[in-house]
C-alpha cells in the first residue's frame, strides 16, 4: 500500500493542523497574468532561428503563407482530366480532342475499340502507356473504364474580350453563349455543340459555382469544344455591363418572361445570350443587367428546359433571324 501507517514500517503521518505560511504564499495565487503573444515572448526569435537552422537547405518556414492543399482524394481544377470506356475513349480520339496519353490495361482483351483506339493514339504522337487495373481504376475515381483511359491536358480558358475578338476577326455579328449557375459539364457540351452548330463565336462561363470544361463536358461535345472557345469570368456581372458597354446586347433566357424568343427585335445585333439553371434560373443581378429578357413557349405541362436544350432552342430562333 501506498503511504505510511500501521504495518508499513513507515512512522505514521501527524494528524492535525500544519503551521501555515503566514501569508507569504498570496503571490504566488495572483498568477503571471495573460499568457503573452509569441513573437513577445524573449525566447521566440532564438526558437525560430535554431528551427530554421536545423531546417534543410531551401525549405519553407512553418509559419511562411502556404497554398491550401486540395482535398484529399479530390482532383485539382488545373490538373488533367481523363475518359474511360471503349467507346467514349474512341469517339473522343476520332473528334481529335485534346490528349497526352493512352493508358491500356494490362492483358486487355482485344477487340476492334481497342485497336482503333492505340490507333488513332499512335497516328497523333499520343503517348501509349501499359497500367494495372488498380491504377486505372485510381485515375477514373471508380468509374468504368474497360481496360481503356485517356488523359486529356487541363483547359486553357480563353479571356472574355478573346470571344469578341474571334468574331471581329471573322468579320461577323458577335453572338456569346453566357452560363449562370449551370453546374453540370454535360450541360456544357450540349451547350457547345449548339453554339457551334448555329454559329456562336464562344462561351463564357463564371469562375466560381460554375461547370467547367471537365472530361464530361467534352464526351457530350462530341468533340466541339476543340473548335469553340470558352472563357471565364471573375464575376459574371461585371462582365457582362462590359460587353454592353462595348456595343453588345443581353438577352436572358426566362420562363417567366411575357416575351418569346422569337418575337425579340434585337436578334440581329452583337448578342450575349445568358441560359440560367434548369431549377433557378437567372439569378438576380444577371437579370438586371440583360436588356431584354425572354422566354421559350411551350406546354404548361413541362415547368422547365434542360439547360442545354432551351440554349440550343434559342440559338437557332437567333440565327434564323440573321438568315
Amino acid at each position: 500500500m501506498a503511504g505510511g501507517g500501521k504495518g508499513s514500517g513507515r512512522p505514521a503521518k501527524r494528524k492535525g493542523a500544519t503551521r501555515g505560511t503566514g501569508g507569504q504564499g498570496r503571490k504566488t495565487l495572483q498568477g503571471k497574468g495573460a499568457t503573452p503573444p509569441a513573437h513577445e515572448r524573449h525566447w521566440y526569435k532564438d526558437k525560430q532561428r535554431a528551427s530554421a537552422a536545423s531546417a534543410p537547405a531551401g525549405a519553407t518556414p512553418r509559419s511562411a503563407e502556404q497554398p491550401a492543399r486540395p482535398a484529399r482524394g479530390g482532383r485539382r481544377e488545373d490538373g488533367p482530366e481523363y475518359i474511360g470506356g471503349r467507346n467514349p475513349v474512341v469517339e473522343a480520339l476520332r473528334a481529335e480532342v485534346p490528349a497526352n496519353a493512352l493508358y491500356v490495361a494490362q492483358r486487355i482483351e482485344n477487340d476492334d475499340r481497342v485497336r482503333e483506339a492505340i490507333k488513332i493514339a499512335s497516328n497523333r504522337g499520343i503517348a501509349l502507356l501499359e497500367a494495372g487495373r488498380d491504377k486505372l481504376d485510381r485515375l477514373t475515381e471508380g468509374a468504368v473504364h474497360q481496360g481503356l483511359v485517356l488523359q486529356l491536358p487541363p483547359y486553357e480558358y480563353a479571356h472574355p474580350e478573346d470571344l469578341v475578338e474571334r468574331a471581329n476577326d471573322a468579320a461577323e455579328i458577335p453572338l456569346i453563349v453566357a452560363l449562370d449557375g449551370v453546374t453540370d459539364p454535360r450541360n456544357l457540351g450540349a451547350i457547345a455543340r449548339s453554339a457551334t452548330a448555329f454559329g456562336a463565336h464562344g462561351i463564357l462561363v463564371p469562375s466560381r459555382r460554375s461547370a467547367g470544361v471537365t472530361a464530361g463536358a467534352w464526351k457530350t461535345s462530341a468533340g466541339t469544344l476543340a473548335h469553340l472557345r470558352v472563357a471565364r469570368a471573375a464575376n459574371l456581372t461585371s462582365t457582362l455591363r462590359e460587353y454592353r458597354e462595348q456595343g453588345l446586347f443581353v438577352i436572358g433566357l426566362d420562363g417567366e418572361s411575357s416575351t418569346d424568343i422569337g418575337d425579340v427585335e434585337l436578334s440581329t445585333e452583337p448578342l450575349v445570350v445568358v441560359v440560367g439553371s434548369e431549377g433557378k434560373g437567372l439569378s438576380r443581378l444577371v437579370r438586371e443587367s440583360c436588356d431584354v429578357v425572354a422566354r421559350i413557349p411551350m406546354n404548361a405541362a413541362a415547368e422547365s428546359l434542360n439547360a442545354g436544350v432551351a440554349a440550343g432552342i434559342a440559338l437557332y430562333e437567333i440565327s434564323r433571324h440573321r438568315r
